[in-house]
Protein backbone atom coordinates (compact mmCIF):
# COMPACT_ATOMS: atom_id res chain seq x y z
CA UNK A 1 0.00 0.00 0.00
CA UNK A 2 1.43 3.37 -1.02
CA UNK A 3 1.21 6.56 1.02
CA UNK A 4 -1.67 7.82 -1.15
CA UNK A 5 -3.60 4.59 -0.56
CA UNK A 6 -3.60 5.08 3.20
CA UNK A 7 -6.59 6.55 4.95
CA UNK A 8 -6.49 8.39 8.27
CA UNK A 9 -8.70 6.24 10.50
CA UNK A 10 -10.39 9.36 11.90
CA UNK A 11 -11.74 10.45 8.50
CA UNK A 12 -14.42 7.75 8.06
CA UNK A 13 -15.58 8.27 11.62
CA UNK A 14 -15.94 12.02 11.00
CA UNK A 15 -17.87 11.35 7.77
CA UNK A 16 -20.07 8.84 9.58
CA UNK A 17 -20.92 11.48 12.19
CA UNK A 18 -22.17 13.92 9.58
CA UNK A 19 -23.93 11.16 7.65
CA UNK A 20 -25.65 9.93 10.83
CA UNK A 21 -26.96 13.44 11.53
CA UNK A 22 -28.30 13.72 7.97
CA UNK A 23 -29.89 10.27 8.15
CA UNK A 24 -31.48 10.96 11.53
CA UNK A 25 -33.13 14.04 10.04
CA UNK A 26 -34.19 11.90 7.06
CA UNK A 27 -35.75 9.27 9.34
CA UNK A 28 -37.71 11.88 11.28
CA UNK A 29 -38.83 13.71 8.13
CA UNK A 30 -39.86 10.50 6.40
CA UNK A 31 -41.90 9.44 9.43
CA UNK A 32 -43.86 12.69 9.13
CA UNK A 33 -44.22 12.62 5.34
CA UNK A 34 -46.05 10.59 2.75
CA UNK A 35 -43.96 7.44 3.36
CA UNK A 36 -46.03 6.46 6.39
CA UNK A 37 -49.45 7.54 5.15
CA UNK A 38 -52.14 5.02 5.96
CA UNK A 39 -53.14 2.84 3.06
CA UNK A 40 -55.76 0.87 4.90
CA UNK A 41 -55.11 -2.86 4.72
CA UNK A 42 -53.12 -2.67 1.47
CA UNK A 43 -49.38 -2.74 0.94
CA UNK A 44 -49.28 0.35 -1.23
CA UNK A 45 -49.37 4.01 -0.32
CA UNK A 46 -52.67 5.75 -0.92
CA UNK A 47 -53.09 7.51 -4.21
CA UNK A 48 -50.30 9.94 -3.48
CA UNK A 49 -49.07 11.22 -6.81
CA UNK A 50 -45.43 10.63 -7.73
CA UNK A 51 -44.61 14.38 -7.74
CA UNK A 52 -45.85 14.62 -4.14
CA UNK A 53 -43.65 11.66 -3.18
CA UNK A 54 -40.68 13.28 -4.94
CA UNK A 55 -41.25 16.55 -3.08
CA UNK A 56 -41.48 14.86 0.34
CA UNK A 57 -38.76 16.24 2.65
CA UNK A 58 -37.86 12.75 3.88
CA UNK A 59 -37.42 11.57 0.31
CA UNK A 60 -35.19 14.54 -0.52
CA UNK A 61 -32.99 13.98 2.55
CA UNK A 62 -32.60 10.25 1.80
CA UNK A 63 -31.86 11.16 -1.82
CA UNK A 64 -29.15 13.57 -0.62
CA UNK A 65 -27.65 10.81 1.55
CA UNK A 66 -27.74 8.39 -1.40
CA UNK A 67 -26.00 10.93 -3.63
CA UNK A 68 -23.32 11.45 -0.98
CA UNK A 69 -22.85 7.67 -0.75
CA UNK A 70 -22.57 7.51 -4.54
CA UNK A 71 -19.98 10.30 -4.49
CA UNK A 72 -18.04 8.44 -1.79
CA UNK A 73 -17.95 5.31 -3.96
CA UNK A 74 -17.24 7.00 -7.29
CA UNK A 75 -14.68 9.56 -6.16
CA UNK A 76 -13.69 9.26 -2.50
CA UNK A 77 -10.93 11.88 -2.79
CA UNK A 78 -13.45 14.57 -3.79
CA UNK A 79 -16.38 13.49 -1.60
CA UNK A 80 -17.56 16.45 0.52
CA UNK A 81 -17.08 14.91 3.97
CA UNK A 82 -13.56 13.77 3.11
CA UNK A 83 -12.60 17.17 1.71
CA UNK A 84 -14.03 18.89 4.78
CA UNK A 85 -12.04 16.56 7.04
CA UNK A 86 -8.77 17.07 5.13
CA UNK A 87 -9.06 20.85 4.81
CA UNK A 88 -10.74 21.91 8.04
CA UNK A 89 -10.56 19.20 10.70
CA UNK A 90 -7.29 17.34 10.11
CA UNK A 91 -5.04 20.43 10.29
CA UNK A 92 -6.36 21.04 13.81
CA UNK A 93 -5.57 17.50 14.97
CA UNK A 94 -2.29 15.84 15.78
CA UNK A 95 -0.73 13.91 12.91
CA UNK A 96 -2.39 10.55 12.36
CA UNK A 97 -0.76 7.58 14.02
CA UNK A 98 -2.98 4.98 12.42
CA UNK A 99 -3.93 4.42 8.82
CA UNK A 100 -6.22 1.92 7.16
CA UNK A 101 -6.90 0.44 3.77
CA UNK A 102 -9.45 2.68 1.99
CA UNK A 103 -11.25 -0.25 0.32
CA UNK A 104 -13.42 -1.32 3.30
CA UNK A 105 -14.79 2.21 3.96
CA UNK A 106 -15.43 2.63 0.24
CA UNK A 107 -17.32 -0.68 0.23
CA UNK A 108 -19.30 0.55 3.24
CA UNK A 109 -20.28 3.63 1.22
CA UNK A 110 -21.55 1.26 -1.46
CA UNK A 111 -23.62 -0.64 1.09
CA UNK A 112 -25.13 2.66 2.26
CA UNK A 113 -25.89 3.51 -1.35
CA UNK A 114 -27.68 0.19 -1.90
CA UNK A 115 -29.74 0.50 1.29
CA UNK A 116 -30.84 4.09 0.68
CA UNK A 117 -31.46 3.49 -3.04
CA UNK A 118 -33.69 0.54 -2.23
CA UNK A 119 -35.71 2.73 0.12
CA UNK A 120 -36.01 5.47 -2.49
CA UNK A 121 -37.14 3.10 -5.22
CA UNK A 122 -39.62 1.28 -2.99
CA UNK A 123 -41.02 4.61 -1.80
CA UNK A 124 -41.56 5.70 -5.39
CA UNK A 125 -43.19 2.34 -6.10
CA UNK A 126 -45.65 3.06 -3.29
CA UNK A 127 -44.41 0.70 -0.58
CA UNK A 128 -45.28 2.25 2.79
CA UNK A 129 -42.57 2.53 5.44
CA UNK A 130 -39.80 1.60 2.97
CA UNK A 131 -38.23 5.06 3.14
CA UNK A 132 -38.03 5.45 6.94
CA UNK A 133 -36.91 1.84 7.38
CA UNK A 134 -34.09 2.14 4.86
CA UNK A 135 -33.04 5.49 6.32
CA UNK A 136 -33.13 4.00 9.83
CA UNK A 137 -30.96 1.06 8.77
CA UNK A 138 -28.41 3.39 7.17
CA UNK A 139 -28.56 5.65 10.24
CA UNK A 140 -27.89 2.70 12.58
CA UNK A 141 -24.79 1.73 10.58
CA UNK A 142 -23.50 5.32 10.43
CA UNK A 143 -24.16 5.83 14.13
CA UNK A 144 -22.26 2.66 15.08
CA UNK A 145 -19.27 3.93 13.12
CA UNK A 146 -19.51 7.48 14.46
CA UNK A 147 -20.06 6.61 18.11
CA UNK A 148 -18.13 3.38 18.52
CA UNK A 149 -15.80 3.14 15.53
CA UNK A 150 -17.56 -0.05 14.40
CA UNK A 151 -18.08 -0.02 10.64
CA UNK A 152 -20.65 -2.63 9.57
CA UNK A 153 -19.84 -2.23 5.87
CA UNK A 154 -16.13 -2.62 6.60
CA UNK A 155 -16.83 -5.81 8.52
CA UNK A 156 -18.89 -7.09 5.60
CA UNK A 157 -15.98 -6.30 3.28
CA UNK A 158 -13.53 -8.18 5.49
CA UNK A 159 -15.86 -11.18 5.67
CA UNK A 160 -16.27 -11.20 1.89
CA UNK A 161 -12.50 -10.84 1.52
CA UNK A 162 -11.93 -13.89 3.73
CA UNK A 163 -14.15 -16.03 1.53
CA UNK A 164 -12.44 -14.64 -1.58
CA UNK A 165 -15.30 -12.66 -3.09
CA UNK A 166 -13.69 -9.17 -2.93
CA UNK A 167 -10.24 -7.73 -2.51
CA UNK A 168 -8.40 -10.25 -4.63
CA UNK A 169 -5.01 -9.17 -5.86
CA UNK A 170 -4.80 -9.21 -9.65
CA UNK A 171 -1.92 -11.01 -11.30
Amino acid sequence: MTATDRLDVRAPRFAASLTAALLLAAVLASLLGTATASAGAGWLLPATPIPARLADVGFLLVLLAALLFLWGVASPRTAPWGVLFRRVVRPRLSPPREFEDPRPPRFAQGVGLVVTSAGLLLHLAGVPWALPISAALAFAAAFLNAAFGFCLGCQMYLLLQRVGVVGRVRA
